[in-house]
């Protein structure tokens, strides 16, 4: 058995506390991938303490050459692409061709943030007063929280990490602990292509006990959090106590319309993907399909034949389309939406039970699971299940199709099918939701552009893009007044 450690002070130590947690394969739970931190508060404190020391040479680094360290950490992740993605999927259960796009993202990322490091912009404005000048520009903030989920367990992590690091803050990093060898690997990576020592922290374990210290510390000014909505409100109402700055994304409702005039078979593909891909355990997951009339009978009949033929497994097998649930609460927690929407009068048209099948009778599997009949307002309709549950509404027109989008507590993605022109931009315009998608599924969010939702999905604040590095930068004025001589703004020019 190995015995993982956290990164502090530059080195890599066991928990102050003794204690150990398991981290094992969902698709076989008989597989041990090794023991890591249960760390505790005092962790937790050397790791800030070190990461103040830090962040005082980071911030004097100049940030082309903090980008520069971001430029070899995408080499080094390149150059490993598939032993990572190997590693994440025996760690977290989705297939490789999924946990290779996970790598590619965290690429995509570190050369998007490489560049950056010569574009934080300020701006140069005249002033008002004669010969005085008048300039804005980015400053690093301090000590940075990152509190990551299991689902994407290095692209995520880079979306957060990469931006603070480029605009000069140090980083305390706490993963999910159901991916925390991702993690470990990635931290390596970030070492080994030079970035200073104290600069990144590393401590595992859970989070009523690492998160919340790190959340409730008042030397870490700035906190990003990817979880549930019901962690995201105890860490929104902490820090806006604290008055730190603070990004949540979380949670997810997602839908795709569908109208009688789109390409059937393509719209087919992009809710098997949206709604199946990672298991559902995204927060961009397609959970909701919306069917205009005209066409509900035959996109149910050929999607449920479609879903019927996706083959669950080891995702690191050859032909396997869908892996496991992370963890048997996870399961748990689908049964019982399955036994929800039975007893509120939907009809279970696929799945809704753990596979006979003796091979996978290690792991957290559940079948895709297809209802149809869904009321929109019922609880299988608004509630985030984060499995593969996808429930079918039917509609008359689009009118009603944007209302039922737009009727639940989260606003993170959408998408809809149509041929209409005019249809697709007022979706755009109407759908009340971060990120909408014309004619492709709920989820593919690329890197160089900003990510997350509105309402109960986040705080207003986006992943990702360009808007991300001024949530991790401040913005500094500065005059300079070489008149020789007193001016008073507002008083002495008019």
């Amino acid at each position: 058995m190995t015995d993982f450690l956290n990164f502090i002070d530059g080195a890599w130590c066991a928990p102050s506390t003794g204690a150990w947690f398991e981290n094992r394969n969902p698709a076989d739970t008989r597989d041990l991938i090794g023991r890591f931190p249960a760390s505790g508060v005092d962790d937790v404190e050397r790791a800030i303490a070190s990461a103040e020391r830090g962040f005082e040479r980071w911030k004097r680094t100049p940030a082309p050459a903090r980008g520069d360290v971001l430029r070899r950490v995408g080499d080094l992740l390149a150059s490993r692409k598939e032993e990572l993605a190997a590693l994440m999927t025996r760690e977290m259960g989705k297939p490789l061709a999924e946990t290779r796009g996970d790598v590619q993202e965290g690429i995509d990322t570190a050369y998007y943030a490489a560049t950056e490091g010569r574009r934080l912009f300020g701006h140069t404005v005249p002033s008002e007063l004669r010969n005085k000048w008048a300039m804005s520009f980015r400053r690093p903030i301090g000590v940075t929280g990152l509190i990551t989920p299991f689902n994407f367990p290095l692209a995520i992590p880079t979306w957060k990490m990469f931006p603070a690091l480029v605009c000069g803050n140090s980083v305390v990093f706490k993963p999910s602990e159901d991916v925390p060898h991702t993690a470990h690997v990635f931290v390596e990576i970030l070492l080994e292509a030079g970035l200073p020592p104290d600069v990144i922290q590393l401590v595992h374990g859970y989070g009523e006990v690492v998160g919340k210290a790190i959340v409730e510390h008042p030397k870490v000014p700035v906190l990003s959090f990817t979880g549930s909505t019901a962690t995201g409100s105890f860490v929104g109402e902490t820090a806006g106590r604290m008055h730190k700055r603070l990004s949540l994304e979380m949670g997810g409702k997602n839908a795709q319309i569908v109208l009688d005039d789109a390409d059937l078979e393509l719209a087919v593909d992009g809710v098997l993907w949206g709604a199946f891909g990672t298991t559902g355990q995204r927060c961009t997951a397609t959970s909701r399909l919306i069917l205009q009339d005209g066409i509900h009978d035959r996109f149910v009949a050929r999607l449920i034949e479609r879903a019927s033929a996706l083959r669950l497994g080891d995702g690191r097998v050859a032909g396997t389309d869908v892996g496991p649930l992370i963890h048997e609460a996870s399961r748990a927690k689908v049964e019982e939406y399955v036994a929800i929407g039975r007893a509120q009068g939907a009809e279970l048209a696929l799945g809704g039970t753990r596979p006979t099948d003796e091979a996978l009778a290690h792991g957290y599997f559940f079948q895709p699971t297809i209802f149809t009949n869904v009321q929109a307002g019922s609880r299988l309709e608004q509630e985030e299940i984060f499995g593969p549950v996808l429930s079918v509404i039917r509609v008359g027109d689009a009118s009603e199709a944007f209302r039922v989008n737009n009727g639940v507590k989260y606003g993170l993605s959408s998408s809809l099918y149509t041929r209409d022109v005019s249809l697709a931009f007022q979706a755009l315009q109407e759908l009340d939701n971060g990120i909408t998608y014309v004619n492709a599924p709920t989820i593919g969010a690329e890197a160089h552009l900003p990510f997350g939702g509105v309402k109960q999905t986040g705080n207003g604040h986006r992943e990702g893009g360009w808007e991300v590095y001024e949530f991790y930068s401040e913005t500094k004025v500065g005059y300079v007044d070489y008149s020789g001589a007193l001016q008073r703004a507002q008083i002495d020019n008019y």
